[in-house]
């Protein structure tokens, strides 16, 4: 009898494509610019005080300071020989990154504090993409913990908190949010960049960043 290994149970050469573009898409860095998008899309009477022209700079903002600038950083880490490559495959090279994303995370959540005029409930988002940044660092000491699963899971846990805060219920966005989350953790164990338990506990620790900071803000 033949035994079963990993490749007759996840047929890479078909599902390998598929899996990098979630992985791609849905990449941790832009979950904060999807935040933000969602919640103009689903509270706009929370931004009308935000002229148009500001409301495209905040746009532009969000994207600049959480995914553009990690990015770029990691992009001249690599090009400095500092990192083997802008992957990040090993807990060694992911140090300095969680360092410069906690930077400007933490900032966003500091901007966030003074703006009365968008969704209070984006302080305790921020916050806790910034707590992310600082559990991850400290657990990838252990382990090589999945910033997917981390942020996938944050931004999800943000809109059933978003929805519990608002007294709203969006069913077919919790959904859609834990969906997504399925496929992100489900990519990432397809093309073997993580075990289970890496998975798992990046499901954790975005989670209960959330949860702690919106116990703190709110």
């Amino acid at each position: 009898m033949q035994s079963l290994t990993r490749e007759s149970l996840y047929p890479q050469s078909y599902l390998t494509i598929p899996a990098k573009i979630i992985s791609y898409v849905l990449h941790p860095l832009f979950i904060p610019t999807y935040v933000f998008f969602w919640l103009i899309s689903r509270f706009p009477i929370q931004f009308e005080g935000i002229t148009p022209q500001l409301m495209f700079l905040r746009k532009v903002n969000v994207f600049w300071m959480t995914a553009f600038f990690p990015a770029f950083s990691v992009f001249l880490l690599w090009r400095l020989k500092l990192i083997q490559n802008v992957y990040l495959r090993t807990q060694q090279e992911r140090i300095v990154p969680y360092i410069i994303t906690m930077i400007f995370y933490w900032w966003m959540w500091y901007l966030s504090r003074n703006f009365t005029d968008q969704p209070a409930v984006l302080q305790f988002f921020y916050f806790g993409i910034f707590l992310s940044t600082v559990f991850g660092l400290i657990i990838n000491t252990f382990v090589k913990i999945s910033m997917h699963a981390m942020g996938i899971a944050g931004g999800c846990m943000f809109i059933l908190l978003t929805c519990f805060f608002s007294q709203t219920f969006l069913g077919t966005d919790i959904s859609t949010a834990t969906l997504l989350a399925g496929l992100v953790c489900t990519a990432r164990l397809l093309l073997d960049t993580h075990s289970n338990s890496e998975v798992y506990i990046g499901l954790f620790i975005g989670v209960l960043c959330q949860l702690i900071a919106y116990a703190i803000i709110m």
